[in-house]
């Protein structure tokens, strides 16, 4: 029961749980929003009148439900969109701020044993330790200490 316990108590299985209940109830109110204002509004357009969702085709005896489609269409668009303008994009922006990410690519030459790429400055391959012939300006460097 200890081990449960502590599981359960983890930061993320608590955070886990929090987001999927505010995540049903987000979509509980974007269907909402769907269902009131978009799917009526997608009617007029196409000339129907009333609850696109509940219009269907009929090929032989089977019923084809394609306002529901649409309906769930709108829905889904609408999630995603909300969330990654109001969640994803945020919070990339606020991490770019806070922590930074420069990716910094060194010069690099082949290693002459193993051929593998190394940082222009580096002394020794990374990969085979074979010690790697200076280039010019590690030259001078070693000259101006030995002097």
């Amino acid at each position: 029961m200890k081990g449960f316990r502590s599981f359960i108590l983890r930061g993320n299985v608590v955070d886990l749980a929090v987001g999927i209940v505010i995540g049903a109830a987000f979509t509980a109110v974007v269907n909402g929003f769907v269902g009131a204002f978009l799917t009526p509004l997608v009617g007029l357009a196409t000339g129907a009148t009333g609850d696109m969702s509940r219009k269907t085709f009929a090929v032989g005896a089977t019923q084809f439900p394609y306002g529901a489609f649409i309906n769930a269409a709108i829905s889904f668009l609408l999630l995603a969109s909300a969330l990654y303008f109001l969640v994803v994009l945020p919070i990339n922006k606020l991490h770019e701020r806070l922590a930074p990410h420069h990716d910094v690519q060194a010069p690099k030459r082949d290693c002459p044993e193993c051929l593998s790429p190394v940082p222009a400055q580096a002394r020794r391959c990374a990969s085979c330790t074979v010690p790697l012939p200076a280039v010019p300006a590690q030259a001078e460097e070693t000259t101006q200490r030995a002097g």
